[in-house]
């Protein structure tokens, strides 16, 4: 669905479809509404965001890679997977935004792309009182939010920053056991799909590339 160079008149005009509702939708909220498309049939997943209207919002742009949703989503069966509508995520500099992804999927239910709306609503925040109808959201602005990162490196980075606030103490503290519950959370977030991710990873934490797969091999024979 989502290859546009295929040259299948049903696959681009769907894709058209999209990118005039994406525009469409930004034009009606405004600056402040982000609206991206991304196609999951690329990989690996550098590049997935192939349409973007107000892209300032989150500082990304045409040909930037995934965030953690969509790692998380590409290691799930597609039928487990469901829409995610207004929710909250965190852009850069801290803005709040609420967020909805609906997944684009094909014929047979596989998951191709995905359609993401974020509306920056900081300044409404500061007005929740008076404009809750608006803002209200599944989720308390009170617990933690989701950061959108700008590429795969940010992302990557986020991810290894959450496996150690995960395990509670610094690398240079972690015994064994503690790395290689961080790495099981690395790979169960979708992590290693990051190109070359396990270099960084093996860096950061000290340990050989060798050591690495040895812990995420012994994680299978769990």
């Amino acid at each position: 669905m989502m290859k546009i160079n295929q040259g299948e008149e049903g696959e681009i005009g769907m894709v058209d479809l999209l990118i005039r509702l994406a525009m469409g939708i930004a034009k009606q909220f405004g600056n402040n509404c982000e609206v991206v498309i991304l196609d999951l049939t690329k990989n690996p997943y550098e590049n997935t965001i192939i349409f973007i209207e107000n892209g300032h919002i989150t500082n990304r742009k045409v040909g930037d890679g995934p965030s953690s949703v969509v790692l998380e989503t590409l290691l799930q069966k597609p039928e487990e997977v469901e829409d995610r509508l207004c929710y909250l995520t965190e852009g850069p500099n801290g803005r709040i935004l609420k967020s909805s992804t609906i997944y684009i999927r094909d014929d047979e239910g596989k998951i191709t792309g995905i359609f993401g709306i974020n509306y920056d609503i900081s300044a409404m925040v500061m007005l929740e009182s008076t404009l809750h109808d608006f803002v209200s959201v599944e989720t308390s602005l009170s617990r933690e939010r989701t950061h959108i990162p700008k590429d795969v490196n940010d992302l990557l980075d986020d991810l290894i920053k959450n496996a150690v606030k995960r395990i509670g103490r610094p690398v240079a503290f972690m015994t064994r056991e503690d790395k290689i519950e961080a790495i099981r959370f690395l790979k169960d977030s979708g992590a290693l799909l990051i190109k070359k991710s396990g270099d960084k990873i093996s860096e950061y934490f000290g340990i050989s590339k060798f050591t690495l797969y040895s812990y995420i091999d012994m994680e299978k024979g769990e």
